[in-house]
């Protein structure tokens, strides 16, 4: 059983199986680190907004469904995209361009609907952006392990 739903601003996609919540303010860069990471076999789940539910001990991540689909491409258009219905959460990436980013972050975590996720906060201007979420992947897939800890 699933609670109700919970929308967020961002953006979600599916790396391998697993889902990376993109967030921050508008014109950060969220629709387009997406747009990047799925010309590079990334799985659209949602952009703009997120329906987040707790299912058992999982963050599912959805798109509304006037949304399913769809994806901004700044200075194109809104278009249509293969996406996948739903996805499991496993990491936020903060784009905050406000926020300092330190060159070896200390871990940080963010708890979305009672869901306690690792967070990491890039910079989506990065030309290495997309390749940092993949790694993002592997460090919560366990496929890769961080010796700074």
């Amino acid at each position: 059983m699933s609670d109700p739903a919970t929308q967020v601003h961002g953006t979600c996609v599916g790396i391998d199986g697993i889902g990376v919540l993109l967030t921050g303010p508008s014109g950060s860069g969220k629709s387009d680190l997406a747009l990047r990471l799925i010309d590079q076999g990334a799985d659209l789940v949602a952009d703009d907004r997120v329906d987040l539910s707790v299912e058992g001990d999982k963050l599912v991540a959805r798109a509304p469904a006037i949304l399913c689909g769809l994806l901004e491409v700044r200075n194109v258009g809104i278009l249509e995209f293969p996406y996948i219905k739903s996805i499991a959460v496993q990491a936020v990436v903060d784009l905050a361009p406000s926020r300092p980013r330190e060159r070896l972050p200390a871990d940080e975590w963010i708890d979305l609907a009672g869901i306690s996720l690792p967070c990491f906060r890039l910079d989506s201007r990065s030309a290495a952006a997309p390749v940092k979420v993949r790694l993002v992947t592997g460090l919560v897939s366990g496929s890769i392990v961080r010796t700074d800890d």
